[in-house]
């Protein structure tokens, strides 16, 4: 089926009965109120689905419908990533709806948002604008109440399609207010290779609590990323004077608070998600333009993304919200550049800060780039999470 962002939207509104008009959202969240009575008990009260019910192919038609190519370029020609990654958000909602599909009922009790980008993997350097670009992707975990959906994006090139990126996002089911999580078809495997993608799944998982329970936020660093810290350290000291106040900068390289840019967004009604809070995929974009943008005035060349990882979803952004993006390069090798994105929303009534994601990019510049230095402890943590990000992605690529 050809699809654009656009179609990919209208049909997530039909599947939840929401109103295109944003006057109209209150009334028609309060009909949602009365799909509470659809929602499973227990998840085995459910009937299990197959890899194969989620399966969804999406064409985009760069090539072959030029008018749509517009909103996809970029000015060096190639296409916009960003937009790539609100397409992925809006394709792996709709997975999941298909893959929690009621028969003989339009409209799903569920409010399926994004918890977490897990991982985005390219094997492309460049998108080309003027070529159709395929989207395939299923269901391939379940939990009691999540579901993680792999994405693969494909270009055509002289009549085959080749493949661009790989994706896994974890999507969580809710009730009709968004308010508790519901529980969601089981998935059976049906073969050795779908067993193997299944359990993959559940790795991922335990992965992921692993990284977060040795995260630098709740334990030290481990001896030998202490030993990293204390010879940038060193390797900064005045040797004049011999003090611990008296730091200088070594050759080629850059101090951490100087390789940041920040960014303002007023999150207004058109990019609102089917369920009237700000659509994840514009907010996935803004952080990358951001990314990008911080990557290419620290290397001073065309950075290109090869990895996106560990995006998670905190805490939803309401309409109206001030959001404050800041970029920080916080680890460099050779050509690479890691750059850290903190969103948070300003809330003018209260003068409060919450933090609603931490967006992690590996970028690859065209030139060998300067070394990023921190100089604080608190700087000192953040380049090691991003050294720790960037060698899990090199040990995946």
């Amino acid at each position: 089926m050809a699809a654009s962002q656009v179609g990919l939207r209208s049909r997530l509104r039909d599947i939840v009965g929401a109103s295109t008009n944003w006057r109209d959202h209150v009334q028609a969240m309060q009909e949602r109120k009365a799909l509470h009575t659809l929602l499973a008990k227990r998840q085995e009260d459910l009937p299990p689905r197959r890899m194969k019910d989620s399966y969804l192919e999406v064409l985009l038609p760069l090539g072959s419908q030029p008018e749509i190519r517009e909103k996809y370029l970029n000015v060096h020609n190639s296409v916009r990533f960003g937009r790539i990654l609100e397409d992925l958000d809006s394709l792996g909602v709709l997975i999941c709806y298909t893959h929690t599909k009621q028969e003989m009922q339009p409209r799903s009790p569920l409010s399926i948002v994004t918890a977490l980008v897990d991982k985005i993997n390219l094997c492309k350097k460049v998108i080309y604008p003027d070529c159709d670009i395929k989207f395939t992707g299923n269901v391939s975990w379940v939990g009691k109440t999540s579901m993680e959906v792999k994405m693969h994006m494909l270009q055509l090139h002289d009549g085959d399609y080749s493949p661009v990126l790989d994706a896994t996002f974890v999507m969580v089911a809710r009730d009709p207010e968004n308010k508790r999580p519901a529980f969601v078809n089981p998935l059976v495997p049906e073969s050795p290779e779908e067993e193997e993608i299944f359990k993959q799944g559940e790795l991922n998982k335990l992965k992921r609590i692993d990284f977060s329970t040795a995260s630098l936020l709740k334990m030290a660093p481990t001896a030998e990323e202490r030993n990293v810290i204390h010879d940038i350290f060193l390797n900064t000291l005045d040797t004049k004077t011999v003090s611990f106040r008296s730091r200088i900068l070594p050759p080629n390289s850059v101090w951490m608070e100087d390789a940041k840019l920040k960014g303002l967004q007023i999150c207004h009604p058109q990019e609102r998600n089917i369920f009237n809070r700000i659509f994840g995929g514009f907010l996935m974009r803004k952080a990358f333009e951001l990314g990008w943008a911080t990557a290419c005035s620290y290397g001073c060349s065309r950075p290109f993304i090869v990895s996106v990882d560990d995006i998670m979803f905190q805490r939803p952004v309401e309409v109206g919200s001030l959001l404050l993006l800041s970029g920080q390069v916080c680890y460099t090798e050779k050509n690479y550049i890691q750059v850290r994105v903190h969103s948070e929303v300003y809330d003018a009534d209260t003068r409060e800060h919450h933090t609603t994601n931490i967006f992690h990019f590996t970028f690859i510049s065209e030139n060998e780039v300067p070394r990023v230095v921190p100089k604080t402890y608190g700087e000192s943590m953040l380049y090691l999470d991003g050294k720790r990000h960037f060698a899990a992605i090199m040990k995946e690529i």
